[in-house]
């Protein structure tokens, strides 16, 4: 709208929609859609060249421009304290330098885990045919499958031998596993293909170059060449990870293409030389493909991936099936579902194609009329796309209304033992699961562990330097692990390890040594009592007085009340002290009072905040407030407004437009 004149509705359209997108707090795909867009104005540009008209098109983007300033500042309340975390994240730059293979010092997501989930070139495929890749990663088989027989030739029961079908990896991609294929409707894709022959509008070559880039960033690991180039060059685009989710822009091209195609269909038929040819051709090649996969499979497909191997050597172990020969066996029934699954969905999408083909070709012979085209177009991508997507969401994937998350988080023995502890804050570490990837242990406990894609960049370099390969005894004391979780390996129930060493809510240290940098931060609190020693970096060395740098302290401090974004604590002191806290050192929002007075916080032990405390009896309290909150909220409220006034503005000058093209109304008095 704005690069076809539009002076009101374009920007405030834009900077409405654009600010409720940003509000769904999904920055990356917001990101996708800022590449799509920037894409679109690149060729904005080059038909304004060639058009002469350069002065309107830099108008329409100053419109623009202004339009994305006020979706982003009606968002800021979001996006500042985001922006303000992420340069302290994972997401950021490394506090203690490393360097990548090409010997260059590394900065946001490291690329291996960023391109982990990289959609697989040949996976492409389900985007017409759904299982053309085993379909999610489990959940796919029942006892009909060649698995089930597998097992109930064995004398095992049908119902047992359909419950093991039914947590066999059908998934064979690239990826460790996934919940389901990006699948677009065989029949859109049929559409979309047309429409790269037939349809001349400007807007297909944006759509074709779009759907090429985001198809070509999704491959990450497998086509390097250019997501290499993105991820090093290219601004902000190594802060994301999981690299096939801008495939999203794929979902939308696709059936926007496919949208054009039909209208191209509707308005433009006798205007396209050979369009019989045309569409006759288009599914010849693209209900061809699915026929010869559904008639055989293995010519396309390999049905095998990397880890072919290691599923047979997963299955030979003593506790699993305790036999290679008959673990290898059990892989091949597999690969044999794996084949049922991809040949069943090739004939099903040949079919929508080969209905969505006949219904144009109908169309064109004028054997169905306009209204019968759309209507029953639109009966048939529903029905395929609902019937999918029905496969990964369906009825299991909800809970009856009323039901609670005890329901969901079954409380453990051990949870109930732990929780009879009553004292206000201590950690737990479950070893039971993978600590630092498994978020359910934090329904019950303040957990050390749990999982974020960002971590703040101090805790995530903890983890590789203190806890790879063992746990630092000394670390779970400064963090204040009172509990573990663990296994007993003899009968693997569940036990609790009480730890008597852990450091507690806060102490006073009788010794504070500083030290030069990160890395010598991190190399000391390798080995150290956390209780009577603590590392500081020399930054910090004129906030601390050198009396209490090397004096013991008697005395006491406990924390009395625990909330996530107020601490408080009282304790009593002979002399000024050096205390430490069991909690993150964050300094873009904590501030710390003694009796009301606001004091500076330090970081000590690489991650814990610590305060200088002058001597006798007092009140600490730790509050979280930052400055980019408010700063946010004040300009949310500023923008809102902007945007509020804008809104009524194009109406009322709408409004005012339509009134003056209405023709005038004459009254006319007949008298007899």
């Amino acid at each position: 709208m704005c690069y076809r004149g539009s002076k009101l509705w374009g920007p405030v359209l834009l900077a409405l929609f654009l600010s409720l997108e940003i509000r769904v707090n999904h920055l990356q795909t917001t990101y996708y859609l800022l590449m799509a867009l920037m894409v679109y104005v690149i060729f904005a540009l080059v038909d304004a060249i060639k058009q002469k008209q350069i002065k309107e098109f830099s108008i329409a983007s100053g419109r623009q421009v202004i339009a994305v300033i006020i979706a982003l500042m009606v968002n800021a309340s979001i996006l500042l304290p985001t922006w303000e975390y992420s340069k302290l994240s994972t997401r950021g730059h490394a506090n203690i330098t490393k360097v990548d293979n090409n010997n260059a010092k590394a900065k946001g997501l490291d690329k291996e885990y960023a391109y982990e989930w990289s959609q697989g070139v040949g996976e492409t495929m389900t985007f017409m045919i759904p299982n053309a890749y085993g379909g999610a990663s489990g959940g796919q088989l029942d006892e009909k499958s060649h698995v089930a027989k597998f097992f109930t030739d064995k004398g095992m029961s049908t119902v047992q031998a359909g419950q093991i079908a039914q947590s066999m990896p059908t998934y064979w991609g690239d990826k460790r596993f996934t919940s389901g294929p990006w699948y677009f409707g065989a029949g859109v894709f049929f559409l979309f293909i047309l429409g790269l022959v037939i349809v001349k509008d400007r807007f297909k070559w944006w759509i074709l170059t779009t759907t090429v880039l985001a198809l070509l960033l999704s491959f990450g690991k497998n086509f390097t060449l250019v997501s290499d180039l993105f991820f090093d060059y290219f601004p902000m685009y190594n802060k994301f990870r999981a690299v096939e989710s801008i495939l999203v822009l794929v979902s939308i091209t696709v059936p926007l293409m496919a949208i054009m195609t039909v209208n191209e269909l509707l308005t433009r038929a006798k205007e396209i030389p050979n369009l019989d040819k045309k569409v006759l051709y288009t599914f010849a090649g693209v209900g061809g493909v699915c026929l010869l996969i559904g008639l055989m499979p293995d010519l396309f497909l390999n049905f095998r991936n990397a880890g072919h191997n290691n599923l047979i050597e997963y299955y030979a172990q003593p506790q699993q099936i305790g036999d290679k020969s008959i673990a290898t066996e059990l892989v091949n029934q597999l690969v044999l579902d794996r084949k049922d699954i991809a040949s069943k969905d090739a004939y099903r999408s040949f079919v929508i194609i080969l209905l969505t083909f006949g219904l144009i070709w109908f169309y064109l012979k004028k054997k169905l009329n306009e209204g019968v085209l759309l209507g029953t177009l639109l009966i048939l991508f529903l029905f395929d796309l609902w019937s999918v997507d029905k496969r990964f969401l369906n009825d299991k994937s909800f809970m009856e209304k009323g039901a609670t998350a005890q329901q969901v988080f079954q409380q453990r023995e051990v949870d109930q033992l732990i929780l009879m502890d009553k004292d206000p804050s201590y950690r737990v570490l479950d070893l039971t699961t993978d600590p630092f990837s498994d978020a359910r242990p934090s329904y019950f406990h303040k957990s050390l562990g749990g999982y974020h894609a960002a971590k703040l960049m101090r805790f995530q370099e903890i983890l590789e330097n203190q806890f790879n390969g063992a746990l630092n005894e000394d670390v779970l004391d400064m963090f204040n692990v009172r509990y573990l979780i663990t296994t007993d390996p003899q009968n693997q129930s569940q036990r609790i390890v009480r730890r008597s060493t852990a450091a507690g809510n806060a102490w006073f240290v009788d010794k504070v040594t500083f030290v030069k940098g990160n890395a010598e931060e991190m190399q000391a609190i390798s080995s150290f009592d956390p209780r009577k020693e603590a590392f500081v970096n020399q930054q910090y060395q004129n906030e601390i007085k050198a009396k209490t740098s090397s004096a013991a302290t008697t005395g006491e401090i406990k924390l009395t009340s625990y909330h996530p974004d107020k601490m408080q604590y009282e304790y009593t002191a002979t002399n000024d002290a050096f205390a430490v806290f069991s909690e993150v050192f964050y300094d873009k929002g904590w501030k710390a009072y003694v009796d009301g007075k606001e004091i500076p916080i330090i970081r000590a032990d690489y991650l814990l905040r610590a305060l200088q405390l002058p001597s006798g009896t007092h009140k600490v309290e730790f509050v979280f407030d930052p400055e980019s909150h408010k700063m946010g909220n004040l300009l949310t409220l500023i923008s809102s407004i902007i945007l509020g006034l804008g809104i009524a503005a194009a109406a009322y000058f709408s409004l005012r437009e339509t009134k003056k093209k209405q023709p005038h109304r004459k009254l006319f008095l007949f008298q007899s």
